[in-house]
């Protein structure tokens, strides 16, 4: 339930918010303010807030080698990333709820037999995060609040190994599972009428699996060299921080804007640790792989039109710069630097229940580049296609 654009971060995590170009740091329209702000959930009029929806996702990549004598394609993935937020307000001032959703994930799949196959072949990783949450406000201006985020993580990883005493390939498969803690906290201010300005911090989470399971499909007669095995895995999910301002216009139209600064330079290495002897694996098997990311500034802007009581509009796009160096392109992500043009719709057949929809379009700039350690080189082009569906309900 993931892409593999921006880096592993997934940013699909309300459809009203992603039909505005995934602004929602400053907004208080309904329980999606548990995850994008929870200083916001407080300003959420009703007493209670429900929100769920899920995105099909559709990612493209093709390599392309240096000298133009080979291409492939990725093989088409769908995934499913989704979301499920409520809220209650026991009095006027404090908001307490919980906030579901996947907001981290990679899945991709190459075909059997290509030449990157020996750094990947497919990999699926996922993480579904629970926070429990508590928002107060203050006179009606300033929102805080803060959520403990549960984090459950599972991998799933398939890469080929080259055997030298055979022409045939051998593989790996590692497996595992784990749950590791964080929080988020925000504030929002609302200084003047139709005016919101949100800081939100959400932090680094840790992930590490202790004890998956490596299991090697290599020929019989080197079978002894690679025996089944423990393994762990630390892939480090980092930590956003977020400013957002918006401003109704008129009693119809909004405009809003979003910096996100994901301090991506966290993962710097992919660390395998294998729990027993490990000699006869290749090198980019053992230890820690270097990645080294680079932290970014995400620039998002979104727009919101009332039509009437019934049909509300939004439209949106963003920038968001690849994490990932030149000398360090693996096709595990095969990050380019990306552009955003979002849209979406609300209908509201009855009071306080809406039907939204909302689709996204994100276009990877054509990137040639090489990991180095494996000297590994060629050209990625990427895209994405996503549209959304959720429901609404407040009362």
């Amino acid at each position: 339930m993931a892409t593999f654009a921006g880096g592993y971060q997934v940013g699909l995590h309300s459809i009203r918010n992603i039909g505005m170009g995934l602004i929602g740091t400053s907004l208080t329209y309904d329980a999606s303010s548990l995850f994008y702000n929870p200083g916001g959930a407080s300003f959420v009029n009703e007493k209670f807030s429900f929100s769920g929806g899920l995105t099909y996702l559709m990612a493209y990549a093709t390599f392309q080698s240096d000298n133009n004598t080979y291409q492939e394609h990725m093989k088409n993935v769908v995934n499913y990333p989704f979301y499920f937020y409520a809220a209650y307000k026991p009095i006027k001032d404090l908001s307490v709820g919980v906030a579901v959703n996947t907001p981290y994930g990679l899945s991709m799949s190459w075909p059997d037999g290509w030449k990157g196959r020996y750094l990947i072949q497919n990999v699926t990783f996922n993480a579904i995060t629970i926070q429990p949450t508590v928002s107060y406000k203050i006179k009606d201006i300033i929102g805080i609040g803060a959520g403990f985020v549960i984090s459950y993580g599972n991998v799933n990883l398939n890469k080929a190994i080259p055997i030298p005493v055979d022409t045939v390939d051998g593989s790996v498969n590692i497996k595992g599972n784990t749950t590791k803690y964080g929080f988020n906290a925000g504030i929002l201010i609302h200084p003047i009428k139709k005016l919101n300005i949100g800081i939100d911090y959400r932090s680094r989470i840790a992930m590490a699996v202790s004890g998956g399971n490596a299991k090697f499909t290599v020929p019989s007669n080197v079978s002894s060299k690679f025996p089944y095995n423990k393994v762990d895995v630390s892939l480090p999910l980092p930590a956003n921080l977020d400013f957002g301002v918006s401003y109704e216009i008129t009693d119809k139209v909004m405009v809003g804007l979003d910096l996100n600064y994901v301090f991506w330079s966290t993962y710097d290495s992919l660390i395998f640790n294998f729990n027993t002897d490990s000699s006869k694996l290749p090198h980019n098997m053992t230890s820690s792989t270097p990645r080294l990311y680079k932290d970014r500034l995400i620039a998002r802007l979104g727009v919101q039109w009332k039509i009437n009581n019934m049909v509300t509009v939004r439209a949106g796009g963003y920038y968001d710069p690849s994490p990932v160096l030149t000398d360090y392109m693996d096709p595990m992500l095969p990050s380019s630097d990306e552009t955003a043009l979002t849209c979406g719709l609300s209908i509201f057949p009855l009071k306080g229940f809406s039907i939204d929809v909302s689709f996204e379009y994100l276009m990877g700039r054509l990137r040639s580049g090489t990991y180095s350690p494996e000297n590994f080189a060629g050209t990625y082009k990427t895209a994405f296609y996503m549209p959304g569906f959720g429901l609404t309900y407040n009362f």
